[in-house]
């Protein structure tokens, strides 16, 4: 497998800088096999970029979400197969409380919030709710599980080509440090949330992220392979985010890397 970050939250410049290393877009990822199936996760502003390398259309196209705030759907109006008539589209995500999944994002998808009603848009769509539990997508095995954020949210575990990639965005380990433990346990590769310092952490609790000195400890028990700081806080600059890292390796006692846009993990 090879995962392709697209978005994995804004960061700012460091001074004297033109462009940031790490952030810029919202969270979006493209995950290819072998056999050159495609799972695209979560549809954040950077999905409207990989939108415009997708251009086999005779192809459907299968989009996971972890849940629907809005800086992990935000791209989706802006996402180019949407608009490919005929094209089909399955959209999996978590079940909703008092609603559906296809109800909540055909509402966001329409006036007043989006300018093309639904019923407009070309492409064949399909919406399929997922909770805990395992199934397959292509050539690839998902498994879910329900992680500490607010609203219906899930993280997702996916496996092929014999190997495995843990995808933990959102999740606030200071209230459930073994939220997400399964999903992560021996991953050759997981991303996780690493929003926060401490210090910033102690103002934020129930916000649904993580603070480092919570994220230490699962990184130590995990047994993941290779380690990526995901979901970088707008209010960071890149040198920031590099302090940050420098104490979760000490705190872990292992190499940790940030999650930078653009950049392709062979898992």
């Amino acid at each position: 497998m090879r995962a392709t970050i697209w978005g994995c939250r804004g960061s700012l410049a460091t001074p004297g800088e033109e462009t940031v290393r790490y952030g810029g877009n919202t969270t979006c990822i493209e995950l290819r096999t072998s056999d050159d199936d495609l799972l695209v996760v979560d549809a954040g502003t950077g999905i409207r970029r990989l939108g415009g390398t997708l251009f086999d259309g005779a192809r459907p196209l299968d989009l996971v979400l972890t849940h629907l705030h809005l800086d992990h759907v935000e791209g989706l109006g802006f996402f180019a197969p949407l608009f490919d008539e005929g094209r089909e589209i399955r959209i999996w995500g978590p079940a909703q409380d008092g609603s559906s999944l296809e109800a909540r994002l055909r509402t966001y998808l329409s006036p007043p919030y989006f300018p093309v009603p639904f019923e407009r848009i070309p492409s064949r769509v399909e919406f399929i709710e997922c909770g805990p539990g395992s199934w397959t997508v292509g050539g690839v095995t998902v498994t879910a599980a329900v992680v500490q954020h607010p609203g219906d949210t899930l993280a997702y575990r996916f496996e092929a080509d014999g190997r495995s990639f843990a995808f933990i965005p959102d999740n606030e380990l200071g209230l459930d440090p073994e939220s997400g433990a399964p999903l992560a346990d021996t991953a050759d590769l997981l991303f996780h949330d690493a929003q926060y310092t401490q210090e910033e952490y102690r103002s934020r609790v129930g916000w649904g992220h993580t603070a480092l000195e919570d994220l230490a400890p699962f990184l130590r028990t995990s047994g993941a392979e290779r380690v990526v700081m995901f979901h970088h806080d707008p209010s960071h600059r890149d040198s920031d985010l590099e302090t940050m890292r420098a104490t979760a390796e000490e705190l872990a006692g292992r190499e940790v890397e940030l999650a930078r846009e653009g950049c392709a993990y062979d898992v």
